[in-house]
């Protein structure tokens, strides 16, 4: 077995899901030896009750000494910014956390995460720790942190709540830069779909895009193995099925739980085949140029690239066209390839989502500078694509053209 065919797949995160498993939190804490718990999450999820639901279960009178949550650092801002890191880095140090809860989407785990790697490894200036906004440690280079450390997730979308990656926007020079180090990920993640139920129908649909683009991108990557594929074809199945469900009637109970096992799924895929990723290289990229959410960026660029770059997704068109539910016999791959897309363009206009950025002002910044930032983001080391397959895409998501 040569080196070239060597993969890795890295389950690290026990997950317990269903109605209520956010009860468990406490004794989880108890059993990983964690006494002084620092609660990360955001001011929106504090004022929609969702991180008073959480806390309310430390507060069970059976419970007697056991461990606390110690302070509460709300400040985490959309990406995960480097800055609020330090912040959040600077918080734990002065209330003495030697434990991590994360209640939130992917900037709230995302930036647990990288508290968590900082508090390890003795950091107080996160960006200085990725000075080329890539760093990849990978066992047994990365070694096991012991910072007790549980992620509650609320959304249905990044996965991040068992991914070992951490993406951070690097606010001095505008590029996400990502950390992968395999005990990044949590030692628990609670799926509690009562957590998700109040998410809007809009953000309900992005995130669901995000995590249809994590299993995608997964299934036709160089990497992709029979394993990642087990997961991202389910993820596929399961997201098709219930996030218009979910958007449709947010209150249905089952719908949310199957999308958090949708969105686990193709994280676990995705994180584990990772190699070619030009739909998140281009929602990286504009994300941070244009603060588009990620998963919306991932949602107008799906049908968009893979129409694009057909090469990349014909192999593997009858596995996700199969999982998609597109019906096809005997039609030449391209031909299925066209037809997934075209599923794909109606399945994102029934969630209400939009096909192009005419509500962000896109259109207003010269293309030059897109091609850089799909060119410098990490994740056109894998993939790299010509400045003139980027312009090609770029014109066909600003329907006003790029000046």
């Amino acid at each position: 077995m040569g080196l070239d065919s060597l993969s890795n797949f890295w389950l690290r995160s026990s997950i317990y899901s269903g109605s209520n498993s956010r009860s468990l939190i406490p004794g989880l804490f108890k059993g990983l030896g964690a006494k002084r718990i620092l609660l990360v999450s955001d001011e929106g999820l504090k004022n929609a009750g969702v991180v008073k639901k959480v806390t309310e279960v430390f507060e069970d009178p059976t419970l007697n000494a056991g461990p606390e949550i110690v302070g509460e650092f709300l400040k985490v801002t959309q990406d995960a910014g480097s800055n609020c890191v330090n912040e959040a880095l600077n918080y734990a140090r002065e209330v003495q956390a030697d434990a991590i809860l994360a209640v939130g989407g992917g900037s709230v785990m995302d930036t647990a995460k990288a508290l968590k790697f900082g508090l390890f490894k003795g950091i107080t200036e996160i960006n200085d720790a990725i000075p080329r906004g890539y760093l990849y440690e990978g066992f047994p280079k990365a070694q096991p942190m012991n910072i007790p450390h549980i992620s509650v997730a609320t959304t249905a979308g990044t996965g991040s709540e068992v991914s070992p990656i951490a993406v951070i926007y690097n606010e001095d020079i505008k590029v996400k830069m990502n950390i992968y180090n395999v005990y990044l990920s949590s030692d628990m993640a609670i799926l509690d779909p009562n957590l998700t139920v109040g998410l809007p129908a809009h953000i309900t649909a992005f995130t669901g895009a995000d995590a249809l683009t994590h299993a995608i991108e997964a299934i036709v990557s160089p990497q992709a193995t029979s394993v990642t594929d087990a997961y991202a074809f389910q993820a596929i199945r399961v997201i098709e099925e219930n996030l218009p469900i979910a958007v449709k009637d947010g209150m249905n109970i089952e719908a949310r739980m199957e999308m958090l096992h949708g969105s686990m799924m193709g994280i676990t895929a995705f994180s584990s085949a990772l190699n070619a990723i030009p739909i998140h290289n281009f929602a990286h990229a504009y994300g941070a140029l244009f603060r588009i959410p990620h998963g919306l960026a991932n949602a107008v660029f799906l049908p968009v690239v893979m129409e694009s770059i057909p090469d990349l997704y014909v192999p593997k068109i009858r596995l996700i066209a199969e999982a998609f539910k597109v019906k096809f016999d005997d039609e030449d791959a391209k031909d299925i390839l066209a037809n997934v897309i075209e599923k794909l363009r109606f399945f994102m206009s029934d969630l209400g989502l939009p096909s192009d950025f005419s509500d962000y002002q896109v259109s207003q910044l010269d293309v030059e500078k897109i091609v850089k930032a799909v060119m410098k983001d990490p994740a056109a080391a894998n993939f790299p694509m010509s400045a003139e397959l980027i312009k090609s895409v770029a014109s066909r998501v600003a329907p006003v053209g790029i000046n």
